[in-house]
């Protein structure tokens, strides 16, 4: 079983950068793919980013496709979220996830099976 917790989250301005970081215990970080998703003020809660165990293979949301990049270490047990050229409606928690399924890339939240608690990220106008 593995814990996530993830930090970063925060405030910005249109256009500003944020980088979410997920620390993952309790298990062999390589053994799992991960993911993001996000959950906008009063809406259900989305796919974002994926990565596989290596982190040779990634796969986004078509709505953040060239402005965020998934990224992990498997030395330092933690994945990454940089999130470049914000717009308000990216304005959500974050949560990061672990599936059990390390090559693939679940896209649904089925596909994973531990949750971190989720950060806060806003994006004024």
């Amino acid at each position: 079983q593995v814990q996530l917790v993830e930090s970063g989250g925060g405030l910005v301005q249109a256009g500003g950068s944020l980088r979410l970081s997920c620390a993952a215990s309790g298990s062999t970080f390589s053994n799992y793919a991960m993911g993001w998703f996000r959950q906008p003020p009063g809406k259900e809660r989305e796919f974002v980013a994926t990565i596989d165990w290596s982190g040779g293979t990634t796969n986004y949301a078509n709505s953040v496709k060239g402005r965020f990049t998934i990224s992990r270490n498997n030395l330092k047990n933690t994945a990454v979220l940089q999130m470049n050229s914000l717009k308000p409606e990216d304005t959500a928690v974050y949560y990061c996830a672990a599936s059990e399924l390390p090559f693939l890339l679940p896209h649904g939240m089925g596909g994973y099976r531990f949750w971190g608690q989720g950060t806060q990220v806003t994006v004024s106008q």
